[in-house]
């Protein structure tokens, strides 16, 4: 799986880390980050990326967050269950990938393979 973790402090749990998930590109494991941090300390959040680039990828992973409940938890399994998806199509392909296709040349060419053996 990826080689690019991201982990931030929950204000809302005491300080604990949370574990944000793994992610094949630097860039998506800290535009995680910042989804965690904007969602949790507002517009006072230190960012990587331009707060409308961040908050237009709230909107496209459809993140809603109910009251009790911590912001990085909810962005925790959504990233657990992208990456839950990823590696489900990933298979698939692999599977489509994994397959042979042999072209039928006819008896006579295998007749001439047998017989210079």
């Amino acid at each position: 799986m990826g080689k690019y973790a991201a982990e931030i402090r929950d204000s809302t749990r005491n300080g604990i880390r949370v574990w944000l998930g793994t992610f094949n590109t630097g860039e998506e494991a800290a535009l995680a980050y910042d989804q965690a941090a904007l969602t949790m300390r507002g517009p006072l959040a230190l960012l990587n990326f331009p707060m409308d680039k961040v908050r237009e990828s709230l909107e496209n992973i459809k993140y809603i967050c109910e009251d009790g409940i911590s912001p990085a938890a909810v962005l925790k399994a959504t990233n657990k269950m992208r990456c839950v998806k990823h590696k489900r199509n990933r298979k698939k392909r692999k599977r489509e990938n994994d397959v042979l296709v042999f072209e039928d040349l006819g008896a006579e060419l295998l007749d001439e393979l047998l017989m210079s053996t």
